[in-house]
């Protein structure tokens, strides 16, 4: 990879953002002889709307869920072989020459074996019959059995374990299939995949957000003090090193030592003993060495003054380990520590501290630089210091702790059998590695619970994972690009919830949860793409060959010479330059020819005279179009081969028209939004302003005209908007579906809502909105609904549920049976039974009606004499099941599968037709939500002079103080396009670039159609048959039907079941549950002084009990019903009993506080 300075002649030439190379811009206007080139400067500027193609391409390959796909098959392809390669022998302990050796790994194809056969699998019937989607592990090993080393064996493909693969990557059946193979397999073409497939239901693994590895981050703790701290991870330990300034010295904490440790004795113990060579290092401006002359006098204080008086003091300091003795392991230990532990990440060969050194130096500089200049800190909210961990890095790290797991495991069985008696015979010691079910059963609890826990890092996080809500098509895609954090929501910090100026066109800036989480969770925009790691060796020998001086042989003196910038690469020092703009500009240059990746990072930071490179994974970054000297390179002629398919987004990258931008190298460019704002200086112009945004965003029509948290609601609407799911949807088995009879796409659509799919599965229908007053059911953004046009199908929608019965094996051979119905009673509950004791599909089930005519042995646990099958009927209790509804259910389909312990499976699918009625939630794509407040009459609604009824009647005062302009634009557009026939668009920003119809457009095509320019129309009243004072403003929106509907909340109880401990009604709707009269309701009643009301309410309505009570001893006796009278039981008589009523809350209580020794007594006084 080692360029001489001629092949960079060659490469094409670079907007540099200073032009020392001196070089001619390839279509600059003016040549080297100085004339004016005009046929140059009269060429047409490309109008921007062109560039709009180059989204579905970057779509095809990148963003939304690839990010997902392409960590996970980077993990299957290349970290695999190196988790194997790293720990890929297993020695025995006694007999050292006995060895396993791992040669390579493989991912067979997904399957599941069945009685030694093996069958290929496919999604569908993984989720259908609840298995895990998983493929075999396969890998090659070589290894010595007998006690004669010559004796080598191989097996080729030998299986360690079940991977569960994330659909649609490489090893996936799905990969690379087109539309009807994708049907044949029971798929949905616009699914997007990116989960796994755990026990039949589907799992994501949430992206991770953290602060990145091995950067030296500054921050201040909680007493003021100014820290630079630094985790370290590598492929052995992860360490988090922090330098503190506390008292105006300085001081090291590490984990390794209790207390923290003086830096300046750290220094010394790394061989620098002179105090004048640190200062050097910091640099020689007296005010530094101010600075450190506490922390200097530190060390003489403790008498330290060589390296090996360091060592001996640090020794002290460390830990004492609890489990080694030996006291040679407990003499270097300081020396360990500082070579492994003291930034780890910073590699020490044959005992040189010299790189340890000049990074500890850095690291103090910096803390000295933010004393001096509170401008210095680091901001941890940045999204440039964050690194988003996607799937395949956390199913690396598992599987790497599951792999050593088995390796342990394994060595330590294998060593138990050599040492037994017979242990010259030989066996196969690979039957040990066979069937080992650590690595499948680790993996499949982790991603089936959620809960990480890897012993190595002591990492333990819960709620990894999460169940893919497939609500609706977009709730899916949307929780696919959710960003999850990595502190708790409890805490209220306002710094990490703020929108941040650097999630511009990284994260959507509308798409977060309200309430606690608000902020925290966050979502990837459209063209965001998440970075995988790549190679270092090439790219450090390629800094090297272009210019970069090491620091072994530089002087502590030359390190900060004012001209010359340290090279930083992935956190490591490289070494210094002395032209940083001209080094970042030729590795710019040598990006954008395709010699290096396409993602790693240039940046050069002015303010700490550094110049950084990454190439680690997890940054995120963007595509932008490079600009000349303002002028793009993407021309017309570009986008011409671009539509006729031969380029692709690829060869945009390949030939430098376009190149990914992480957050801290567009802190080295300047964008423009559109061409036409480009100045001179522009470095790269925008794709297409709207990306922006994410996915639930994109689907709001004009956002730009909403004020903000109305788009953030509707982002959370959105997800929760009935339609359609998949294509698939009703071959599914969900536990519960929703889905719209008669889904529309919006009249007024956007170009992110083509972009995703969303106008192939739609989550809602255009309905015809009058904006007036109507009747005074419509206060509070209640909707008026006409009946007509329910019955029409508005809104109407279906609800399918899965209910699931298992017919059980038990352990003495008996099992569940099912029994042919008994149809003759009409009274029995049995009337939709089949002959073979299940419902039939299409009969209608009425609430208590039996489903399953199941019945169970009573005794399961006893041996029993002849055949489980000749119990006699004696010997079941029925355990029928059965059906608890609202009434009006059908019985949609029955599956019959074997779940994983053979026994049968039987799932019933039961759908419920539902129509809109009072009290069901609807929403608009604006955040205008609203109850159906009344349904009235078509005849009694009002009409339009053209005869035209509205489906729905929204209260005018939704908008003044809600300001969504977008939603009367909205109307407006949607108007237009019915009476015109085309669909009117309204992408955000998109009035400039041609993607959204301004106001001026669609008034004139209103007025071309006879309507007036505003969109009001003429109105007769439906009641009274005369005209309406007023114009009304009307014309079709798309309104969303919500899930939440009233016949799933409503809940009422008048007496019912009681819960056993404090006999008082249970609670919740589930369990026919009370309604509590809670602490503030009683405080009101207290207030008001309605004594009965309360009286009633708390006890005689929920737990009266009379109680008998001694007046002498103030104990509770007992009711003896021989003698009829009540008895104290610590008096011994009954003379002085008294019955009253309490609370049997509060009886209980008084028991068991007199169990813990504490006496209550009651006085009672005469009433």
């Amino acid at each position: 990879m080692v360029l001489n300075q001629e092949e960079l002649q060659q490469l094409p030439d670079d907007n540099s953002q200073n032009s020392a190379m001196g070089n001619q811009l390839p279509n600059c206007p003016i040549n080297n002889a100085g004339t004016i080139n005009k046929q140059l400067l009269t060429a047409p500027i490309k109008s921007a709307t062109d560039k709009f193609q180059l989204l579905p391409e970057f779509l095809k390959i990148r963003g939304l869920v690839k990010q997902h796909l392409d960590s996970y098959n980077y993990f299957i392809e290349t970290e695999m072989q190196k988790i194997l390669d790293a720990n890929n022998i297993i020695r025995m302990t006694k007999f050292p020459h006995i060895y396993i050796r791992f040669l390579k790994i493989r991912i067979g194809k997904p399957s599941v074996s069945v009685d030694t056969a093996v069958e290929n699998i496919t999604p569908q019937t993984c989720r259908l019959t609840d298995q895990t989607y998983a493929a075999p592990i396969n890998v090659d090993i070589e290894y010595v059995t007998s006690h004669d080393a010559a004796d080598k064996r191989r097996k080729n493909n030998f299986c360690i374990g079940r991977m569960p693969i994330m659909l649609r990557s490489h090893s996936c059946v799905l990969h690379g299939k087109d539309e009807a193979e994708l049907a044949r397999l029971g798929e949905c073409p616009l699914d997007p995949g990116g989960y796994f497939v755990i026990k039949g239901t589907e799992k994501v693994i949430l992206i991770q957000e953290q602060l990145s590895k091995n950067r030296i981050i500054l921050d201040t703790d909680k007493k003021g003090n100014i820290n630079a701290s630094v985790t370290a991870s590598t492929d052995k330990i992860k360490t988090k090193t922090v330098i503190v300034m506390e008292n105006e010295k300085m001081w090291v904490q590490l984990n390794v030592f209790p207390k923290k440790v003086p830096l300046m004795v750290v220094m010394k113990g790394m061989g620098m003993e002179s105090d004048q060579e640190v200062i050097q290092m910091i640099g020689r401006d007296p005010r530094y060495s101010l600075l450190l002359m506490p922390s200097i006098e530190e060390c003489s204080k403790n008498g330290v003054y060589t390296q090996q008086q360091a060592l001996e003091y640090l020794d002290s300091k460390a830990k004492s380990s609890t489990y080694s003795n030996n006291p040679s392991e407990k003499e270097g230990r300081a020396f360990r520590i500082l070579t492994d532990v003291f930034l780890a990440h910073v590699p020490v060969h044959q005992n040189n501290f010299r790189a340890k050194c000049i990074y500890a130096a850095v690291m103090m500089r910096r803390m000295m630089d933010a004393i001096l200049n509170k401008d210095a800190m680091d901001d941890k909210d940045y999204v440039g210091n964050k690194r988003l961990e996607l799937s395949g890095q956390i199913i690396s790290l598992l599987f790497e702790d599951l792999f050593k797991t088995m390796i342990l495991e394994v060595r330590t069985h294998i060593d138990k059998l050599l040492e037994k008696a017979d242990k010259a015979k030989h066996f196969d010691i690979t039957n040990c590695l066979q069937g080992k079910p650590t690595i499948t059963n680790g993996l499949e609890r982790t991603l089936s619970t959620g809960n990480f826990d890897i012993k190595r890092f002591k990492m333990k996080r819960k709620g990894m994972t999460q169940v893919l809500q497939r609500l609706s098509f977009i709730s899916a895609l949307g929780q696919m690009t959710r960003v999850s954090p990595q502190f708790e929501k409890s805490r209220k910090v306002s710094g990490p919830r703020a929108l941040q100026p650097s999630q511009w066109g990284m994260l959507c800036p509308c798409d977060t949860p309200e309430g606690e989480a608000c902020g925290l969770v966050k979502n990837l925009a459209l063209m965001t793409h998440v970075t995988t790691d790549e190679k270092e060796a090439p790219l450090i020998s390629l800094c090297y060959s272009l210019g970069v001086e090491d620091m072994e042989q530089l002087s502590g003196e030359e390190l900060h010479a004012p001209d010359s910038f340290l090279v930083i690469f992935n956190g490591l020092i490289l070494g210094k330059h002395r032209r940083p703009q001209h080094f970042a500009t030729a590795m710019r240059k040598l990006r954008r020819a395709g010699k290096m990746g396409e993602f790693v990072s240039i940046y050069v930071n002015e303010k700490q005279h550094c110049v950084y490179i990454a190439s680690d994974g997890g940054r995120v970054c963007r595509p932008l179009v490079i600009a000349d000297k303002g002028i793009s390179r993407v021309k017309d002629d570009h986008m011409e081969e671009l539509k006729d398919g031969m380029r692709t987004f690829d060869d945009f990258l390949r030939d430098g028209l376009i190149e990914y931008l992480d957050v801290n190298e567009e802190n080295n460019a300047l964008i423009a939004l559109y061409e036409g704002d480009a100045t001179p200086d522009t470095t790269h112009i925008e794709i297409e302003p709207f990306t922006i945004l994410g996915v639930c965003a994109g689907l709001i029509p004009y956002p730009h005209h909403n004020q903000s948290p109305r788009n953030t609601y509707q982002c959370a609407m959105g997800k929760q908007a009935m339609g359609n799911i998949a294509y698939n949807q009703l071959c599914r088995m969900d536990t519960l579906l929703y889905l719209l009879v008669y889904p529309q796409r919006p009249l007024l659509t956007t170009k992110s809502i083509e972009l995703v799919g969303y106008d192939k599965l739609g989550a809602g229908q255009n309905a015809t909105v009058a904006v007036m007053s109507y009747s005074g059911y419509d206060i509070e953004d209640a909707i008026v609904m006409n009946k007509s046009s329910l019955d029409r199908g508005f809104g109407r929608c279906i609800v399918m549920k899965k209910y699931t019965v298992i017919c059980q094996k038990y352990a003495n051979g008996t099992s569940d049976r099912i029994l042919r119905p008994n149809r003759a009673d009409s009274s029995s509950r049995q009337q939709i039974l089949d002959d073979d004791g299940l419902a039939a599909p299409g009969e209608i089930i009425k609430p208590n009606d039996i489903y399953v005519n199941r019945q169970s042995p009573i005794d399961t646990r006893s041996n029993i004499i002849g055949s489980a099958a000749n119990l006699p009927d004696s010997k079941y209790r029925s355990s029928a099941q059965s059906f608890k509804g609202h009434g009006g259910e059908v019985v949609d389909r029955v599956v019959l599968c074997s779940d994983k312990n053979n026994n049968m499976c039987i799932k019933f699918i039961i759908r419920h037709n539902r129509r809109p009625e009072l009290g069901d939630k609807f929403s608009s794509r604006h955040g205008q939500k609203g109850v159906c407040g009344t349904i009235v009459q078509q005849e009694d609604f009002p009409f339009s002079e053209k005869g035209i009824c509205p489906d729905l009647i929204m209260n005018p005062h939704g908008f003044p103080s809600r300001m969504t302009v977008g939603k009367m634009i909205e109307l407006l557009g949607g108007k237009a396009g019915v009476s015109c026939g085309k669909f009117h668009y309204g992408s955000a920003f998109g009035e400039r670039s041609g993607h959204a119809d301004k106001v001026e457009t669609i008034s004139e095509t209103l007025v071309k159609h006879g309507f007036n320019y505003s969109g009001k129309d003429f109105i007769y009243s439906g009641i009274t048959g005369c005209p309406l004072q007023a114009y009304i403003f009307m014309g079709p929106i798309y309104y969303q039907k919500l899930k939440h509907m009233v016949l799933d909340k409503m809940h009422a109880r008048g007496n019912g079941p009681r819960v056993m401990l404090t006999r008082q009604p249970t609670e919740g709707k589930a369990r026919n549950g009370g309604l509590r009269v809670g602490e503030m309701e009683r405080d009101c009643l207290i207030a008001y002084g309605a004594s009965m009301l309360i009286y009633e309410r708390l006890m005689l309505s929920s737990d009266p009990f009379e109680v008998q009570v001694c007046r002498e001893c103030g104990l509770l006796g007992y009711y003896n019903h021989k003698l009829k009278t009540g008895i104290c039981s610590s008096c011994k008589n009954g003379d002085k009993i008294s019955t009253m009523k309490l609370p049997y809350a509060c009886k209980l209580l008084i028991q068991e506080l007199q169990s813990m020794n504490i006496v209550p007594r009651l006085k009672l006084a005469e009433a």
